[in-house]
């Protein structure tokens, strides 16, 4: 990790994966309406290990696990909790079994994905229980050997910050990922279910720590709004990996996926802006990767 750290510090450009669920999902692998791209650890862990390489040989230098719907309380509803400390293992075993298969001699690092609560009412459970799932997961992700904790998906203000505690308690690197929409020329927290501007959860959760922030899971035409909102509470290294089409749970509908050549120019002005780590969200795959690989800038501006 110190090795990523140091590239940091110098202004390179560090190229994150894409999207790990619906790129199973692109392959043919069911989705659980409840446990999403989870089921996938019982069912088709190779596959999983597939996608993991596949972003390794087009470029990427972090790939993430296959961790951000195993929590506790999106497993259950799933009929998987009793499976919750495997497969939450599985998914960071997988990772770094694709890295020892696939880097060669070139160093690739393994971010842990941890998530908030989902935001279909249906399987959102109270705070308190919430924050000792979130204590769980971080700890058995942890104890699996990643690199850095990746927190995605930050779209409100309690459960988000539940879930960032937990990851800091854990002394390995922290990551956090906003997820933003716009409203009426406003940056909002991405659910609609929640009324909350992204300017007004970054003090909060950042003063919890972490180390680097992402705008992701978020139109990719809109990340440089976010990206700008970001910047005014906060100057340490960005990160942001938008997404391109819509979601149906449990589906990702690819009809109309931004090119590899589209998403490159938004990469473009979000390297423009001193973002470091870039990649792809949902409906973002190992060719839109390859070719921020050959075409991204080495390193930003300063």
């Amino acid at each position: 990790m110190q090795a990523l750290e140091e590239r940091i510090s110098r202004g390179e450009v560090i190229l994150l994966d894409g999207a790990t669920g619906t790129e199973l999902e692109r392959r043919g692998v069911p989705m659980d309406r409840a446990a999403w791209s989870a089921a996938a650890l019982v069912t088709q862990p190779d596959t999983i290990r597939q996608v993991h390489e596949d972003y390794i040989r087009a470029g990427a230098d972090i790939i993430t696990s296959n961790s951000f719907s195993t929590a506790r309380h999106q497993l259950e509803p799933a009929g998987l909790g009793d499976r919750f400390r495997e497969l939450n293992q599985r998914a960071v075993s997988l990772a770094r079994e694709a890295r020892d298969r696939a880097a060669s001699s070139r160093p690739i690092f393994v971010a842990a994905s941890l998530s908030s609560i989902h935001f279909e009412r249906e399987y959102i459970v109270p705070l308190a229980e919430a924050e000792a799932n979130f204590r769980e997961q971080a700890e058995v992700l942890a104890e699996a050997g990643p690199d850095l904790i990746m927190m995605e998906m930050m779209w409100d203000i309690d459960y988000s910050s539940a879930a960032v505690q937990a990851a800091v308690a854990t002394g390995l690197p922290v990551w956090i990922g906003f997820t933003a929409r716009m409203e009426d020329q406003t940056v909002m927290l991405f659910s609609e279910k929640y009324t909350g501007t992204l300017e007004s959860a970054l003090d909060p959760i950042l003063s919890l720590g972490g180390s680097l922030v992402s705008v992701m899971h978020t139109e990719s035409k809109h990340v440089a709004a976010a990206l700008s909102v970001v910047k005014r509470h906060w100057t340490g290294p960005l990160g942001a990996y938008g997404h391109s089409g819509r979601f149906v749970m449990p589906q990702w509908q690819f009809n109309d996926v931004i090119s590899p050549e589209d998403y490159l120019r938004e990469a473009e002005k979000w390297v423009a802006m001193g973002t470091q780590v870039v990649g792809g969200c949902c409906g973002i795959g190992p060719a839109h990767i390859r070719l921020l690989k050959q075409r991204l800038p080495p390193k930003i501006r300063r």
